[in-house]
């Protein structure tokens, strides 16, 4: 029976993922007294160091909030920026215990790569952007026909770019770079009459533009990308860990557990909160996860809640300034939903 080469490269794939995390991934953290999180190599408001070298942003954020559940302390985390091309294979080998990167959930990287996607952090949807000044008068993707389109190789906005000019009939001609900072350079250069990523990417990275506001985010969202941190596929123990953080997070802002309140909260009568913060006597939730009862706390204390990480990273109070939309809280509208502590 013959195989394809991405056939043999999905099993090898899965295998390779299965011994890496054949070891259980809590103790090998808790040994070597950190958490080793794969990141971007550098986007604005999800992962990029600042101008003292700090890591910053939405992603970088998670991986101290699962620092924070496991360590009790939010900078046992050690960052490895990573491109879109070698993201995969770091996760699987163990270089890294979680990749934090943008990352689309897909049914390829959930089966064939032998990742886990712990939750989604961002919902998100790719876009295009154009110098109105180069393209004057062009207000649509449709309007792209014949265009050169700056690209990332190795992502799912590749595969989506050829999808939407094949549906639609139009001409492309694909400028494709490995690196995210080489595709930035290209398109600033005025390589290409495009540029195509998610929309919150393009937000971040037009930022960084010789001429910021000479550059327009077109309206079209030509797919679905839940974005979201992924771990190997193969230990329960550590997939819960992340997965169950993310959810602290959510329900910490239903609840309006903050930062700034946390510890007044430590007093809440509310049930509810009193199980979340580990203060009701017979809740076992930290144990039962390989954590102190206090996880939650922890996590608030260092990260905020996930509103917080939001608006300090993409939102009002970042120079993103994106709107939550459909990134707020089930109870506003929103699609972010936090399954019960309990």
């Amino acid at each position: 029976m013959k195989h394809t080469i991405a056939a043999i490269l999905g099993i090898a794939a899965l295998g390779f993922a299965a011994s890496a995390a054949s070891a259980d991934t809590l103790d090998d953290v808790k040994a070597k007294g950190f958490i080793q999180c794969g990141v971007n190599t550098g986007l604005a408001g999800f992962s990029a160091p600042d101008d003292k070298g700090e890591w910053t942003g939405l992603d970088v954020d998670f991986c101290r909030a699962v620092a924070a559940a496991v360590f009790g302390d939010g900078s046992k985390v050690k960052f490895t920026p990573l491109s879109a091309k070698d993201r995969f294979t770091a996760l699987q080998s163990g270089e890294i215990d979680i990749l934090s990167r943008n990352t689309t959930w897909t049914v390829n990287r959930d089966t064939a790569l032998g990742l886990n996607f712990a939750g989604v952090t961002y919902f998100d949807g790719q876009g295009f952007m154009i110098n109105a000044a180069k393209l004057p008068g062009v207000n649509s993707a449709l309007q792209l026909s014949g265009a050169s389109v700056c690209v990332q190789a190795g992502t799912t906005t590749e595969l989506n770019l050829a999808d939407y000019f094949k549906a639609n009939n139009l001409e492309y001609n694909p400028v494709v770079f490995e690196k995210i900072e080489e595709v930035n350079a290209a398109y600033d250069s005025g390589r290409c009459d495009a540029y195509t990523t998610d929309q919150s990417g393009l937000y971040a990275i037009r930022l960084t533009l010789a001429s910021p506001a000479d550059h327009v985010v077109l309206p079209e969202i030509i797919s679905k990308e839940p974005l979201g941190p992924a771990v190997r596929q193969g230990d329960d123990k550590w997939f819960d860990i992340v997965k169950w953080t993310y959810f602290a997070l959510l329900n910490a802002e239903e609840l309006g557990i903050t930062k700034a309140n946390v510890e007044e909260m430590k007093n809440s009568a509310n049930p509810e909160i009193k199980r979340i913060l580990g203060t009701e006597a017979e809740t076992k939730i930290g144990t039962d996860l390989g954590l102190a009862n206090d996880w939650v706390v922890n996590i608030v204390k260092t990260t905020g809640n996930y509103g917080e990480i939001f608006e300090n990273n993409v939102g009002a109070g970042s120079p993103l300034k994106i709107s939550r939309g459909i990134n707020a809280l089930w109870t506003k509208g929103g699609l972010q939903y936090g399954m019960p502590i309990r």
